[in-house]
């Protein structure tokens, strides 16, 4: 099997039944930049309840081949995450995306679900371009977010991390995928 054969599907999260999935994702070792290391189920529940209810954040189950693979965030930067820190254009979407930790590997995995993903944010029209800001020490999810076109624009604070701004336009999304 290669990446290429790889088929995602991505459905909204469910708080409440999705949790304890999510708890086993967030607190393992390799999810360490997600931040949530020493939560417990209901931290879990909550955190994700409260995006629920929020309507400039959302979260979205990633499934491959119908099993749940990957947790996916999309949020509106002038108002979550990001507000006062860089100053947002019209059609810029936040995204997260954590993949669900496994001891078997496929080589090309994370590369293919970041993809989806970023595919997934585009398919809506009014996303013209998307920003992340990961933890400077995050190199690897640094190399995933060139592959698929983000730009690195500047380091910035945020109070839980350093974090390196990047954005992908559609067209650089574009770009590297044809690549």
């Amino acid at each position: 099997m290669t990446t290429k054969d790889l088929t995602f599907s991505v459905r909204p999260l469910d708080p409440l039944k999705d949790a304890e999935l999510l708890h086993g994702w967030v607190t393992h070792p390799k999810s360490a930049f997600w931040m949530m290391q020493d939560a417990r189920l209901e931290d879990v529940e909550r955190a994700y309840m409260e995006i629920a209810a929020d309507e400039h954040h959302h979260a979205f189950l990633g499934l491959h081949e119908g099993r749940p693979a990957f947790l996916m965030e999309k949020y509106d930067p002038a108002h979550r995450e990001l507000a006062g820190l860089y100053e947002p254009e019209p059609g810029d979407v936040g995204m997260h995306f954590l993949v669900a930790p496994t001891d078997t590997p496929v080589h090309g995995f994370t590369r293919a679900v970041i993809t989806a993903v970023m595919a997934f944010l585009f398919e809506d029209q009014a996303t013209r371009r998307v920003v992340v800001e990961p933890d400077v020490r995050n190199t690897a999810v640094h190399a995933l977010n060139a592959a698929v076109g983000f730009v690195p624009e500047r380091e910035i604070r945020k109070p839980e991390k350093q974090a390196l701004l990047s954005f992908c336009t559609r067209e650089q999304f574009t770009k590297a995928v044809a690549a």
